[in-house]
């Protein structure tokens, strides 16, 4: 019978737990997280800031996006290697935010409305993007790829 030893003790998970923390301490992925929380509290603002607050169903979508994209974005410093995916998360809620005026229900599609999700929907997606390719980048710590193969995935 064989024993099998901790997970937690694998050499390749603390290697991926060094990178994630290398990753997480630049000021780019620092920068980047500020603005994405700043992106979604503007968000679930932005219809009383906008001045759009009357089109109900985008205000309540907004404030909704908002505080899920804030949460989504927040906890990257502190657990990045638990959180990192959820950065494909924020890409879609910028994305939603995006073509939201639109698709929610009535007729929200006003100037304010549109041009205020339009911006910070592009933030909010490249913050996503931003995010999600931190921990893969050559500076971040990637697997040093002369010290031969690594496993077979």
């Amino acid at each position: 019978m064989t024993t099998h030893a901790d997970i937690e003790q694998h050499p390749d998970l603390a290697e991926m737990r060094s990178r994630f923390e290398r990753a997480t301490t630049t000021p780019r992925a620092q920068a980047v997280e500020t603005l994405a929380l700043l992106t979604g509290l503007y968000l679930a603002a932005s219809p009383w800031i906008a001045g759009f607050s009357g089109l109900t169903n985008l205000a309540v979508c907004n404030l909704i996006t908002g505080i899920a994209f804030a949460l989504c974005m927040g906890g990257f410093s502190s657990a990045y290697e638990r959180t990192h995916a959820m950065a494909w998360t924020a890409c879609a809620l910028g994305a939603w935010t995006i073509i939201s005026p639109w698709v929610v229900s009535g007729n929200m599609a006003t100037t304010r409305s549109v041009v205020s999700n339009i911006i910070v929907g592009v933030v909010a997606l490249l913050c996503g993007l931003a995010m999600a390719s931190a921990a893969g980048r050559r500076g971040g710590g990637g697997r040093n790829r002369s010290a031969g193969p690594g496993p077979l995935r």
